[in-house]
C-alpha cells in the first residue's frame, strides 16, 4: 500500500528516513549556516563592535586609601607588536588553536558543523570549534558560559573582527590578549616570565611550550604540573609538523630539547592577606560580584582596614611567638562603635598556609565564653556582682536530675569559701559558673549568646558555661564588641565601597547597629571584666603593659589559649594552638593574653586613654569584699562594686563596726567627696 512519503521527491525522503539524532544534526547545521551568514551580513551593514573588555587590574585599598593587594587580572601584561614575537610562537599557536586562520572569514564552517555533530551525539556542549578569531571575541566581548548561544555570538563578533582588522593585527591581538597561566597575559609577560627573555627571542622548543598554555593554563602549567605540560607541548609539535610549519627534524630536535623553566618569581610579602582573601570572599558571596569582574573589572574596593593597626598586629604575633614552634594563632580587631574591622591576621605565615583560623569554628572558648553567661545573669537579675556561690568541689544535676554534671577548677584549686561575682571572674573559678547558668538557664544563656553575635551550635546543657562548643575568634570579637559599645552591635564590617573602574559607585556600606543589650548590663559586665588584671587575676601578669582602661577574660582549654578584650576604642580576640589541636604547655598557655596587650598599646598608641562612660541606670556602692554587704568605715579592704540600679545591696556590714546613714551614703557614686578621694587613691 502507498504511503503519502511514496510520493515525496526522493531527496525529501531520504532525509526522511534519517536516524532522529542525524536529522536533528542536520537541521541545526541548516540553522547556524544561515544563522551566520545572516549574522555576517548584518554586521557588515548595521553592526559596530562594542568596547574590548580588555583585562585591568582590581584594587583592594585600606581605609586610607593605600593599595593592599592587586588581584590578577592585568597585573602581568606587557603589549608588544607582533614582529616582537617570536614566528616559532605564532606558527605554534596557529598549528595547535587555528590552523585554518587565514581561509575563514571569523568562524570555521566546517568545524562549527564538526562541533554541533559531537554535541549532539553528546547531548551536551563539549566541543569547542572556536577559531582564533573568536577566542579573541569571547575574551574581548563575552563570557565563558557554554551555550550554543553564546557560540551564536562569537561568530557575530569574530566576523566584525575580520572585517574591521586584518589577519596580522588580529593575531597581534590575540597574543597580548590571551593567558598563559600564573597572572600572565600575553607573550611577551609569559615569555619574561617563564624563560626570563623577550619574546622574540623565544626558541621553537620553548614556543611550543607557551602555546601548550593556553589550552588549560593551570593544567598545563610547567610549575603545577610539568608533565602534563610536557605531552601537551609534544602535541603542538606534532601539530606543527602536520601543518608543514616545521620539518621532521626541526620536529626531533625541539622534542628532545628541554626548555628550561625558570622558578615563579617569590611573591613579595604584603600587608594583610588574609583580610584581602576575606574581603574577595565577601565580594562574591554576599555582595553577588561577579568572580570575573572582581579578577579583571579593573574595580576599587575600599574597606575598613587600618594598615597602621594592622602592621601592629603582624609585629606583634611574630615578636610574641617563639620562632622555633608550630604553634598558629589568629587576631582580629573591630572598632565597636561601628563593625569596622581594622585588623585581622589569619595565621603565623600565609605563604605556608593560606586557612585563616579568624573564622576556624572548631576551637573552644574556655572561659572567654563566660562573660556571655554572667551578662545574661546580670540581665535577668538573677545574680548580681554581690551573689555568692560556694566555690568547692560540686555536683550539678539536671535534665529533671536525670543528668549529672561535675565541672573541675583548673589545677583542682578552690576558695572552699563563698566567693563574689567579681573574684570568680578574676579567678575564672568554673563552680561559679556552672551555679550561674543553672540560675539563669542555659536557653537564656544561649539567646544572649545569638544576640551578641555567636552563631554556631551551642546546646543548652551546664558545659556551656565554660565554654566547651566550639566557637571562631571572629564571633568572640563580634560578642565581646557589643560590651564594648554600650550593648550596641554593629555586624562587622569589611568593604565600605565597591567603584567600577570609571567611578562608578556600585556598592557602598551603610552601616546600622541594633541594641543588643541595655547599657546599663555592658556597663556592669565591663567592670567586672576589669577584675582579671587584679592582683590574682587570671591576666595580672600584663597589668603593667596596658595604659588604658581595658576590660576582658582569658580562657584556656588542653588545646586553645585565647584572650578576648577590649577598651572603649577597639576590641580585639586573639587565639593561640596548634592546628590539629594538639596540647599545649603551660608557658603557651599564657602566651594569649600578652599578644592582645602588646597589640592594643601598639595598635592605640596615637590615641589617648579613654574611660568607659557610664550610662544611666547603673549606681556603684563600696561592699566588703568578704560579704558583698555595704561597707562600714572600718572595712579593712572596701571594694567600689557596680550594680544595676535596684540590685545593690541594702544590708550593711557590721563586721567592722556600725555604718551610719551619712557614711552609707557616701559609698555611692556621687554621694559626696569622700568617695572621689577613696576611688583616686584606689582605697
Amino acid at each position: 500500500m502507498d504511503t503519502p512519503q511514496d510520493h515525496m521527491p526522493r531527496k525529501i525522503r531520504t532525509f526522511l528516513r534519517l536516524e532522529p539524532l542525524r536529522r536533528r544534526l542536520a537541521w541545526f547545521t541548516l540553522f547556524c549556516l544561515l544563522a551566520a551568514a545572516f549574522g555576517s551580513y548584518a554586521l557588515h551593514r548595521f553592526g559596530s563592535l562594542p568596547a574590548g573588555a580588555v583585562p585591568q587590574s582590581t584594587q583592594i585599598l585600606d581605609a586610607e586609601g593605600n593599595v593592599l593587594a592587586t588581584l590578577a587580572g592585568g597585573v602581568n601584561r606587557q603589549p608588544v607588536k607582533l614582529s616582537e614575537i617570536s614566528p616559532w610562537l605564532v606558527k605554534a599557536t596557529l598549528a595547535v588553536e587555528d590552523r585554518r586562520f587565514y581561509e575563514h572569514s571569523g568562524f570555521d564552517a566546517r568545524g562549527l558543523v564538526r562541533a554541533a555533530w559531537v554535541d549532539v551525539r553528546h547531548l551536551s556542549k563539549r566541543e569547542g570549534a572556536s577559531t582564533l578569531t573568536q577566542q579573541l571575541a569571547r575574551n574581548l566581548y563575552l563570557d565563558h558560559h557554554r551555550s550554543w548561544s553564546r557560540k551564536l555570538k562569537e561568530a557575530w563578533y569574530a566576523a566584525r573582527l575580520e572585517q574591521t582588522y586584518s589577519k596580522e593585527e588580529i593575531l597581534q591581538m590575540y597574543l597580548n590578549q590571551i593567558y598563559y597561566g600564573h597572572g600572565a597575559y600575553g607573550a611577551e609577560a609569559a615569555a619574561r616570565m617563564y624563560f626570563g627573555k623577550p619574546a622574540k627571542s623565544l626558541t621553537l622548543a620553548e614556543s611550543a611550550l607557551l602555546a601548550a598554555i593556553p589550552k588549560g593554563p593551570r593544567y598545563y602549567s610547567p610549575h603545577l604540573h610539568p608533565a602534563d605540560a610536557e605531552a601537551r607541548r609534544q602535541t603542538v609539535l606534532q601539530a606543527m609538523l602536520e601543518t608543514k610549519a616545521i620539518t621532521r627534524e626541526q620536529a626531533d630536535a625541539a622534542g628532545r630539547a628541554k626548555p628550561a623553566v625558570q622558578p615563579l618569581p617569590e611573591e613579595p610579602d604584603r600587608i594583610a592577606p588574609y583580610f584581602a582573601d576575606y574581603v574577595k570572599r565577601v565580594a562574591v558571596e554576599r555582595l553577588g560580584i561577579d568572580e570575573r569582574l572582581l579578577n579583571e573589572g579593573g574595580l576599587v574596593i575600599t574597606t575598613t582596614l587600618d594598615s597602621g593597626m594592622q602592621r601592629a598586629a603582624e609585629e606583634t604575633i611574630k615578636r610574641r611567638l617563639p620562632a622555633d614552634s608550630k604553634l598558629q594563632t589568629a587576631l582580629i580587631a573591630i572598632d565597636p562603635r561601628n563593625g569596622y574591622i581594622k585588623a585581622m591576621v589569619g595565621g603565623r605565615s600565609y605563604k605556608r598556609n593560606q586557612y585563616n583560623r579568624v573564622f576556624a569554628t572548631t576551637r573552644q572558648p574556655g572561659s572567654s565564653f563566660k562573660p556571655i553567661v554572667y551578662a545574661a545573669a546580670l540581665e535577668q537579675r538573677v545574680v548580681t556582682p554581690s551573689t555568692r556561690f560556694r566555690s568547692e568541689p560540686t555536683i550539678f544535676y539536671y535534665d529533671n536530675d536525670r543528668e549529672i554534671y561535675r565541672p573541675r577548677n583548673f589545677n583542682d584549686r578552690y576558695f572552699h569559701a563563698d566567693i563574689s561575682l567579681r573574684q570568680a571572674i578574676a579567678a575564672s573559678d568554673n563552680i561559679y559558673a556552672v551555679n550561674t547558668i543553672m540560675q539563669v538557664g542555659p536557653e537564656a544563656v544561649m539567646d544572649t549568646a545569638r544576640r551578641l553575635g555567636i552563631t554556631s551550635r551551642l546546646k543548652a546543657v551546664p558545659s556551656l558555661a565554660l565554654g566547651t562548643f566550639p566557637v571562631s575568634p571572629f564571633e568572640m570579637a563580634t560578642a565581646y564588641s557589643a560590651f564594648a559599645g554600650g550593648g550596641s552591635r554593629g555586624s562587622p564590617l569589611a568593604i565600605l565601597r565597591v567603584e567600577d573602574r570609571f567611578g562608578h559607585v556600585l556598592y557602598e556600606a551603610h552601616p546600622r547597629a541594633t541594641q543588643v543589650m541595655s547599657p546599663a548590663v555592658a556597663y556592669v559586665t565591663t567592670r567586672l571584666l576589669e577584675s582579671v588584671f587584679d592582683t590574682g587575676g587570671t591576666a595580672h601578669r600584663i597589668a603593667g603593659m596596658l595604659k588604658r582602661p581595658v576590660a576582658g577574660k582569658t580562657g584556656t582549654t588542653n588545646s586553645d589559649a585565647w584572650f578576648v578584650g577590649y577598651s572603649p576604642d577597639l576590641t580585639a580576640s586573639v587565639w593561640v594552638g596548634y592546628d590539629r589541636g594538639r596540647a599545649i604547655t603551660s608557658s603557651e598557655a599564657h602566651l594569649a593574653a600578652p599578644i592582645f596587650a602588646d597589640f592594643m598599646e601598639t595598635a592605640l598608641k596615637d590615641r589617648p586613654p579613654s574611660d568607659f562612660p557610664m550610662p544611666e541606670g547603673v549606681v556603684s556602692v563600696y561592699v566588703d569584699p568578704s560579704n558583698g554587704l555595704i561597707a562600714s568605715p572600718g572595712c579593712p579592704k572596701p571594694v567600689l562594686e557596680t550594680f544595676l540600679a535596684g540590685t545593690e545591696p541594702t544590708a550593711k556590714c557590721l563586721i567592722h563596726g556600725p555604718a551610719t546613714v551619712e557614711e552609707t551614703e557616701s559609698g555611692h557614686r556621687g554621694g559626696g567627696w569622700w568617695k572621689k578621694v577613696r576611688s583616686w587613691w584606689h582605697w
